[in-house]
């Protein structure tokens, strides 16, 4: 398949190639190039999306992996990227020490704040989003689309199991919460940042990498993924087989973010737009997931948010 990969993009399978799992796609990781091959049919567009975001991404000042070429293939969607120097930060983290850890966050922090001054299209979604909101299957349930919102609750009392009153609720607390976003501007939001996304080598970020999920939207909806990976950070293993880094390395993480990026922290209201960000993502969970435990954990947490609580009471910024 690699070999089938390179051909395709012309280039000469040369050089060696280390073979990599991922959540949605293989990887191999060359010396000079990164192959990717989907073959989870629920995604089957998100290379494309990638590709034009990156292209979104030329002249600006975004760290990130140049794109050589990407197709479709007889072994599925491919893409190609140049190789990063360093290592991901869920791989670095663990032997770094605190200086050089709050360094990688402060680089993290000027990398993000290129990003949202990318100029975007105001309806950019990927393509798997779209086709989700549209009524076809949910292949995942997050970035948070706030427009979105008050359709997950219609979506949930579709269920034969719903529980009414508890939809009754959250529709009246969305409502009461979307005046909060009537004056934003959207801007180009990575939507899935956390620490297998990010490159670093030396104490600074080499690149921010996957933008399956890039979208438009606030610039703060890029807290939702980066502080659920710090409270619950076991949730984010880079793949399956894998565990996820210990909450309790990551407990500075915000307060070096806010540091280098305070604008991102600055919105009024900021804890309000946070828990709306959460609620649509545990919404849809609550209303698309296939496993009925899941989505029982779901119904738990917006419980818990409509009482005031979240994994944000956990964090100090």
């Amino acid at each position: 398949m690699l070999l089938r990969t390179l051909a395709a993009a012309g280039l000469p399978a040369t050089g060696r190639f280390i073979s990599k799992a991922g959540w949605v796609s293989r990887v191999w990781v060359g010396d000079e190039y990164v192959v990717r091959l989907n073959n989870d049919g629920r995604f089957r567009d998100a290379y494309r999306h990638e590709a034009a975001v990156v292209n979104l991404l030329a002249g600006s000042e975004v760290p990130h992996a140049r794109l050589i070429a990407h197709g479709d293939g007889p072994d599925g969607p491919w893409y190609i990227s140049e190789r990063l120097p360093g290592q991901t930060l869920y791989d670095a983290w663990p032997t770094a020490d605190p200086h050089t850890r709050q360094a990688m966050i402060e680089s993290l922090g000027a990398a993000l704040r290129a990003l949202h001054r990318v100029p975007v299209p105001a309806d950019l979604l990927p393509p798997w989003l779209a086709g989700a909101l549209a009524g076809k299957p949910w292949p995942a349930f997050h970035p948070p689309v706030v427009s979105a919102t008050l359709q997950q609750v219609e979506a949930a009392r579709r269920l034969p199991d719903h529980d009414s009153r508890l939809l009754a609720d959250v529709a009246d607390w969305v409502e009461e919460r979307l005046a909060l976003f009537a004056a934003d501007e959207p801007v180009l939001v990575h939507g899935d940042l956390h620490g297998s996304n990010v490159i670093v080598d030396q104490g600074r970020v080499t690149g921010l990498i996957d933008f399956a999920e890039a979208l438009a939207q606030p610039a703060d909806v890029e807290l939702d993924t980066i502080l659920r990976w710090c409270a619950r950070a076991r949730e984010f293993p880079p793949t399956p087989d894998e565990r996820g880094l210990d909450e309790a390395t990551l407990t500075e993480v915000p307060g070096w973010l806010h540091g280098a990026y305070p604008e991102l922290f600055e919105r009024e209201q900021l804890r309000e737009r946070l828990n709306f960000y959460d609620m649509y993502v545990e919404l849809a969970l609550y209303a698309h997931h296939p496993q009925p435990d899941v989505r029982e954990g779901a119904q738990h947490r917006i419980d818990r948010l409509l009482a005031g609580h979240n994994h944000l009471e956990a964090l100090i910024w």
